[in-house]
This record gives C-alpha cells, structure tokens and sequence, in this order.
C-alpha cells in the first residue's frame, strides 16, 4: 500500500487596511500571488480596520496612517491593545519620524514606505513574522538621531544604569527596545553581528537584566523608545 506524505504550508492571513481601493486591489493581488501569504480581508479605515480586525484574527495588518474614516495609529493602538498576537505593519507615503515614533509606541512592528519594491516589502513582512522589525535603514538612522536628541533633555537620561553605558551601548539599546534584529542593528550601524553581540553582553550586565527583552523593556520603562 503507497504512502503519501501530506505536506501543508500553513499561510499568514493578511488584513489590508487603505482608503485607496487602486493601491489597495493592488497589494492584495501581489500579496495573494505569493504561496506563503493569504488576503483574508480588506477595511477602508481605521474603525472598519478594528472590526474587521476582531472578526478574522489576522496574523498580519498593513495599515495606512491617513485615511478619511479613521487613523491608522489610533487603529494600530486598539487593535494591540485588544489582539496583541496580531503583527501590525505601517505602509506610508511619507517619511516622517514623528509618525514612526509614535506607530512604535502604539505597538507597530514595522513601518514602511510605499515607494518601496514589492520584493522589499515582501522581504520585510516575512521577517516580521519571525520576529524581526520591518525598518529601512534611512529612517532606523534618522529614528537614532531623534532618540539621541531626546535623551539629551531626558531626565531618564541621568538613571545611574543607563548613564553606565556608552554612547555605542546607548545606540544598540535604543534600536533593540524598538524590536529590531541583531543583523539589522548591525547593518543600520555598520557593526560586526559579534560586535552587536559584545554590546549586548556588556548592556546586560551593566542594567543588571537576564535577557535582551528585559533590556528592551528596560529601555522603555526609563523613557527610551
């Protein structure tokens, strides 16, 4: 008697939420021509973006942040806040770090621009779903530059174990509670992946934390990220 071998892929299920049906229709066709991703629905904003959210448990969103009907951050917020399982990606037209920041905060684990190639975008998305962050390096570099400038006038800044570390430890640290990779780390700051992995030892034992998500968490607590 033959034996076979089922083999299933299983798919991520992807929400699409934009106010522009043309760019919508095509992502969706990129997207659903892939064999490892699945369109599963589709919302014109922010509000229909939380319900439909809700209905289909998606692995994956790719949010707007300017749509008519409501905004992609405030939508990217409630939907972490109720489905923190969910992976929630920013697909924008502007390169603005304020509105990066901020989709960090409210829970985004990526922000990318619409300009970019579909092999990019693609690239990204199935990095963030092992894990990674979805950040091109311009705007890693310009979000250090800003976190930088903030710690300066942060009375967090002068903690006893964070004014431990030097300003390469600071920098390392501040992409890591961004939830960014030790590759890219070392890509956005053009180190060894050893020489991240040093820094990371060394912010460890020097914040007295067991794990690089507790340093993350860290990081957050005391006005980081």
């Amino acid at each position: 008697m033959s034996r076979y071998k089922l083999n299933i892929m299983t798919k991520t299920r992807v929400l699409l939420v934009d106010d522009h049906a043309l760019f919508r229709e095509g992502l969706a066709s990129i997207i659903a021509s892939q064999t490892d991703f699945e369109v599963v629905g589709e919302a014109n904003d922010g509000l229909e973006a939380l319900v439909k959210a809700r209905e289909l448990q998606p692995d994956l969103i790719l949010m707007d942040i300017e749509m008519a009907g409501g905004d992609g951050l405030e939508a990217t917020r409630q939907i972490k806040q109720e489905l923190p399982q969910v992976s929630i990606v920013i697909l924008t037209v502007r390169e603005d770090e304020q509105k990066l920041f901020t989709a960090i905060r409210n829970g985004a684990q990526g922000y990318l621009l619409k300009n970019m190639r579909a092999k990019e975008i693609l690239a990204m998305l199935r990095g963030v779903m092992q894990g990674q962050a979805a950040i091109p390096p311009v705007l890693a570099s310009r979000m250090l530059d800003e976190f930088r400038r903030l710690s300066q006038h942060s009375p967090s800044a002068t903690h006893e174990s964070l004014a431990e570390l030097t300003p390469r430890e600071h920098e390392v640290l501040t992409l890591v509670a961004a939830n960014t990779s030790d590759k890219e780390i070392a890509e956005t700051l053009y180190l060894s992946l050893h020489t991240v992995k040093s820094h990371m030892r060394n912010i460890l034992a020097k914040l007295h934390v067991n794990s690089r998500n507790e340093a993350a968490q860290y990081a957050r607590q005391h006005g980081w990220v």
